[in-house]
């Protein structure tokens, strides 16, 4: 994971400095779709001078350079892809997890011509399959 994320930091144009470093690999490891916090709490024991606005700062330059995918699925806390192929989120009402979904082509091809398309955003809301599960066995 140390040197991909090396790698797409520096294919992204942005030098790599050991808290980059740290949070592209991160990002890529855990394909939660982690807030500013959860990245925190979870490298902050292993780099105790690591602050929040470090990762804020960090997190913004990524994104600007399409290194990662900001996503506001929720509308109150956003959360970090390290996946930037195209998919889409699914997110459930009930948990809050945030599950990726590989999308098929939803663009009739004749509208090639008409723009060029450089991002696209579908995200769904539902519930989960664990969820529904534990809402049966609390209603059996």
């Amino acid at each position: 994971m140390h040197n991909e994320a090396i790698e797409r930091l520096t294919a992204c144009g942005i030098k790599p400095s050991a808290q980059r470093i740290s949070i592209m690999e991160y990002l890529l490891k855990h394909r939660t779709h982690p807030t500013v916090d959860m990245i925190y709490n979870d490298l902050v024991p292993t780099m105790p001078t690591l602050s929040r606005t470090t990762i804020y700062n960090t997190l913004k330059l990524l994104e600007e350079h399409n290194a990662i995918i900001e996503l506001r699925i929720d509308k109150k806390t956003a959360h970090y892809d390290g996946d930037t192929l195209p998919h889409s989120h699914f997110q459930c009402k009930s948990c809050g997890k945030i599950i990726d979904v590989q999308m098929q082509g939803l663009l009739n091809e004749q509208y090639e011509t008409e723009f060029v398309i450089e991002e696209t955003e579908i995200n769904y809301r539902g519930y989960c399959k664990s969820c529904l599960e534990k809402a049966k066995k609390t209603n059996n």
